[in-house]
């Protein structure tokens, strides 16, 4: 009898991911798109802005990124399974792991001398 890691479950294309796959595809995306702000200067790095984006600006798309890959991060845990309820501790925590991933990108935005 397989375990929980080792079923695999069909996504939409056919894609297969064991839990522990899916685990680590939210975790690795979360760095990426915590960082994404900082990195880029287009808004959703999709649309070019006419004006540089300021921190304000940064910070809420970042609150967005955050709250699309914890969507994807419930959805992959539906479609392993039952979905745990998550309190406000929760919340706290992954939102305090985005913020720490987003340090890089913020290090190489605000603190690094960029030469012009």
């Amino acid at each position: 009898m397989r375990t929980v890691d080792q079923q695999y479950r069909q996504l939409p294309g056919g894609l297969s991911l064991s839990q522990t796959s899916s685990v680590w595809l939210v975790v690795l995306l979360a760095l990426l798109m915590a960082n994404m702000p900082f990195i880029t200067n287009r808004l959703f790095a999709l649309y070019a802005l006419k004006s540089p984006k300021n921190l304000a600006v940064r910070l809420v798309e970042m609150v967005v990124w955050y709250l699309l890959v914890g969507s994807l991060g419930r959805y992959l845990e539906q479609r392993n399974g039952q979905i745990s309820p998550q309190g406000w501790e929760f919340y706290a925590i992954t939102g305090t792991l985005f913020l720490t991933f987003a340090f890089p990108g913020f290090t190489y935005r605000y603190l690094f001398k960029h030469r012009s």
